[in-house]
């Protein structure tokens, strides 16, 4: 089943405005159950059309892994949840090898983490062994059992969440890990008025049901959509110009520079292009603007530029500097 219609040829801005509508149908869907916290929900499903995952980062209690278990019920895709302990071990989440009396032989059995979306629940508290198990499952979307490789489902997301207050009992993500997450968002307290709403929604269930809207052969389709976005070249060249400006080496151009211990990886340039194009089409546009680009800016570099010292001696933040950033790059 899809909510594209293949068969009828139609203009492609006419494609634009269906992939809009679905969105939005989607967001408003997930948002039966959820209350506010619209950045963190279309940040996910932006991570969703770009193919990369997502970190969510928040104090306990703001409904992060509701969401994600929200946008899996919205969604056609199979849904695990793995609450990440310090004790966990690889084979809890990839599987291992079982023998099998009856043949004499020894086979696979998968973990949770073949599925379509996988929630990482916590996921700085597992230890090291764990986390290269995850790197290998993002980056190359497969996993070693034994002496064999078995490839993802496809479609396959990371939906991970962290507790930024809470230091006992955790470890800290690796670089090489946290850059290969598309958008790392920030989850905010909610607004008053999003508050009084939850209050007032405690008296109903909250097994509130949610309607499929999204389907696997939707998701390609406006994967496709979002591809055929148009962006000038000196877009282009803005972002760019935003990566390189987040390194060290530009310190003569970017009085901020001495803050930054390393900067963004072209990895961050491919995601800042893809997430530009795809709020795009969350506008309604056919074609990128600067607006869009500034839009997905915070959640695609945060976790990628590392501070000096300099900087968390004054309590700087990488949203700081990346406000800075954007200050300091002329705009096209």
């Amino acid at each position: 089943m899809s909510n594209f219609d293949t068969n009828e040829p139609s203009e492609f801005e006419h494609q634009v405005k269906r992939a809009g509508d679905l969105l939005d149908r989607t967001r408003t869907e997930i948002g039966r159950r959820v209350v506010g916290q619209g950045e963190m929900v279309r940040g996910m499903l932006t991570a969703i059309l770009a193919g990369g995952h997502v970190l969510l980062e928040g104090v306990p209690g703001l409904a992060k892994t509701l969401a994600v278990k929200t946008l899996s019920e919205a969604v056609d895709a199979g849904f695990r949840r793995i609450q990440f302990t310090p004790d966990l071990l690889p084979a809890d989440l990839i599987g291992t090898m079982v023998y099998r009396q009856q043949t004499g032989e020894f086979v696979p059995r998968k973990g949770p983490i073949f599925s379509n979306i996988v929630l990482a629940d916590e996921i700085n508290r597992a230890p090291a062994k764990v986390q290269s198990a995850m790197l290998e499952a993002m980056e190359e979307r497969q996993v070693t059992i034994g002496e064999n490789t078995y490839p993802l489902p496809e479609p396959f997301f990371v939906m991970a969440t962290q507790n930024p207050i809470e230091q006992e009992g955790t470890y800290q993500l690796p670089e090489a890990q946290l850059d290969r997450f598309i958008l790392k968002l920030t989850v905010n307290y909610p607004s008053t008025e999003d508050e009084l709403a939850i209050l007032r929604r405690v008296g109903i269930p909250h097994d509130i049901p949610i309607e499929r809207v999204l389907y696997k052969s939707d998701i390609r389709r406006l994967k496709e959509v979002a591809a055929q976005i148009t962006m000038d070249e000196r877009i282009e060249e803005y972002i760019v110009a935003i990566v390189t400006g987040s390194r060290r080496q530009e310190r003569a151009v970017n009085s901020f520079a001495r803050y930054i211990e390393f900067g963004a990886s072209p990895r961050a340039t491919i995601y800042l292009y893809r997430c530009a194009k795809i709020n795009a089409l969350f506008e309604g546009r056919s074609f990128v603007i600067p607006e869009d680009v500034k839009a997905v800016a915070a959640g695609v570099l945060r976790h990628r530029i590392i501070l000096s010292y300099e900087a968390e001696s004054e309590e700087l933040s990488s949203d700081d500097l990346i406000t800075g950033l954007l200050q300091s790059v002329p705009v096209p």
